[in-house]
């Protein structure tokens, strides 16, 4: 799959959509890229999986680890690609941690999978959580990039990269003209 497979496969399912929305970073876009609509069916979150997967080859790889909510199913999707673990961090009083029983083990060499990067916050945050474990993060790999290329401390590959503005919210023009405000990442909470 190609960069305009992908995202004509994210257009299909509504996947990117376009309004006034508040990001889990904080900042503010007339963007947003909801990618479970697109893996609310499992064959497309396999494929998808396989794709993440498919660019390290021969990487040696020994878990995959993503951050809770967004990350978890395209994780255990490329886990599952990969033939490897897959673990997920939650966030606990503001900071990732590993719950439930999982782990990493002193050594391991782990991707980090997203499904959305914006700031590229979160994923250095998971890559901070591996060092502690006293694994090694290799890499991150996302299916969207959004934006200017984020700077990483490790290499990343995004299988999608879309040029989407994000502002400020003091600097954000959609507030400045009146748009309501849509939050509908996993860190803002929407009742919708």
């Amino acid at each position: 799959m190609n960069r305009w497979e992908a995202i004509a496969l994210f257009k299909d399912h509504g996947a990117i959509m376009e309004g006034h929305f508040l990001l889990s970073s904080g900042m503010h876009s007339d963007t947003y890229v909801q990618s479970v609509r697109v893996l609310q069916h499992p064959h497309l979150g396999q494929r998808l999986g396989g794709e993440l997967a498919a660019l390290f080859p021969g990487e040696s790889i020994d878990v995959v680890i993503a951050p809770a909510l967004g990350g978890v199913v395209i994780g255990y999707m490329v886990g599952m690609a990969l033939s490897r673990r897959m673990v997920f961090a939650e966030r606990r009083a503001g900071t990732f941690a590993l719950r439930r029983g999982q782990e990493l083990r002193r050594g391991e060499r782990a991707l980090v999978v997203e499904d959305v990067i914006t700031t590229g916050g979160s994923a250095e945050e998971i890559v901070s959580l591996v060092r502690a474990c006293g694994a090694e993060p290799l890499a991150v790999t996302a299916l969207v990039e959004r934006g200017p290329s984020t700077e990483l401390t490790i290499p990343k590959k995004a299988l999608i990269e879309l040029d989407i503005q994000s502002w400020k919210p003091e600097d954000c023009p959609l507030c400045k003209e009146g748009i309501e405000l849509d939050s509908p990442g996993s860190r803002h909470l929407n009742p919708d």
